[in-house]
């Protein structure tokens, strides 16, 4: 899991300082003395970036140092990897607490190129490195991302076509909205758009339409949508502009489920082939999503202690005293928050497991809400998958290891 410390530290002879951007970067470059080699700002161009850094290369051996190394700094670390360089990485909030120490307010590319660099020459203890991309972790990370992308999209949809529904039918909407993550539902709603034309359809060929994707609950479904059809005589004014829409929302709505679909089985198919596939599915709780989500947000950064996991992923508790008016632990409000949900989603995946549950049920006990007990858990959890995770073992149940020394 841990990313080791910038390796050959002390070799180092050119410190680049790179602040990156959409369309162009800037770079200052110092040697060991804090000498200014190089500061102009460059195309987010592999060409340009090599003759850079051959040019710096004369002076020694080069450190690259970005604030952003995924997105629009991918191309200068690969290219920097490319040519035999050392990568660094100094993380935002580092970045901006170093840059409070120096002199002037001015926020320019050209000033957090050159706090970089001299972050990068006298403060190497605030650097990650980077090392030769893990291109299984690549490509999770921007699977991942795009899987986000379409869940937000499937929820817009979905509540665009109950928001009609409710316009137009509110009783029908109570039947079908609840079920629109069904197949059948979907093809229903492509067929027959309106209340009109489901009431013409009639149960029969409404449960012959559902049956062929719920084989089990198409009738039943027929039977509720036929009741709730029938709680409401009149026609709302809109119906018809919403029967032409309906149908392309239900339409495009499939299509977005089937796109997902698709992803979920590539994302499976490059956990699977992880070598810490194995250690991170033997926990309880942790599925191909909650896997590929750890492989992208912990696997990739360096953290000296449990602790250190558990502040980044924002599930650490936070002190907060000030006189005798306040004291206390309390939920803190930073950290990562894509991990800290992946984190509280597996936690909350891991009650089916009785050693999880027990844990859960005794914070509860102890007079805890009931995501107060799920933090309490995913923080408990953190601290077995950093050991997992540093030694590269398998997850163990307490009970099974009583039973084994039994």
């Amino acid at each position: 899991m841990m990313v080791s410390s910038i390796d050959r530290y002390d070799e180092v002879d050119v410190f680049i300082g790179l602040d990156v951007g959409k369309g162009e970067h800037h770079a200052v470059a110092l040697d060991r003395a804090g000498k200014r080699l190089f500061d102009h700002a460059l195309p987010n161009d592999e060409a340009r970036l090599r003759g850079v850094l051959e040019q710096l290369s004369t002076h020694g051996l080069i450190l690259l140092v970005v604030d952003q190394p995924a997105t629009i700094g991918a191309l200068p670390v690969a290219v920097a990897q490319a040519s035999g360089a050392l990568v660094g990485y100094l993380p935002g909030l580092a970045m901006r607490r170093i840059a409070d120490l120096h002199p002037g307010e001015a926020k320019t590319d050209a000033r957090d190129a050159a706090i970089i660099a001299e972050t990068a020459r006298t403060m190497p203890h605030t650097l990650r490195s980077i090392q030769a991309a893990d291109e299984q972790v690549a490509e999770l990370s921007m699977l991942c991302g795009f899987d986000d992308d379409l869940a937000g999209q499937i929820t817009a949809v979905s509540n665009r076509i109950r928001g009609l529904l409710t316009q137009i039918h509110p009783a029908l909407e109570r039947v079908i909205g609840p079920r629109l993550a069904h197949p059948a539902i979907l093809d229903l709603l492509q067929r027959y758009p309106s209340p009109a034309l489901m009431r013409a359809a009639g149960e029969r060929r409404l449960g012959t339409r559902l049956l062929k994707n719920a084989p089990r609950k198409g009738r039943v479904w027929a039977t509720l949508i036929i009741q709730a059809l029938d709680e409401q005589t009149v026609v709302v004014t809109g119906t018809d502009a919403a029967a032409l829409a309906l149908p392309r929302l239900a339409e495009q709505l499939t299509a977005l489920r089937r796109q997902r679909d698709e992803i979920a089985a590539e994302v499976e198919r490059i956990v699977d082939a992880h070598p810490l596939s194995p250690v991170l599915t033997s926990m309880p709780g942790v599925g191909v999503r909650t896997a590929a989500r750890l492989l992208t947000e912990v696997t990739t950064k360096t953290f000296p202690t449990a602790g250190h996991l558990a502040a980044y992923a924002g599930i650490a508790p936070v002190t907060r005293r000030s006189g005798s008016s306040i004291r206390g632990e309390h939920p803190s409000r930073s950290g990562n928050k894509i991990l800290k949900r992946t984190l509280f989603l597996s936690a909350f995946a891991a009650l089916r497991d009785p050693e999880s549950r027990a844990y859960y049920d005794r914070k509860i006990a102890e007079g805890k809400r009931h995501n107060q007990a799920l933090i309490a858990l995913a923080r408990r959890r953190a601290d077995v998958l950093f050991a997992m995770l540093r030694d590269g073992t398998l997850y163990q149940r307490h009970d099974s290891a009583a039973s084994l020394a039994a």
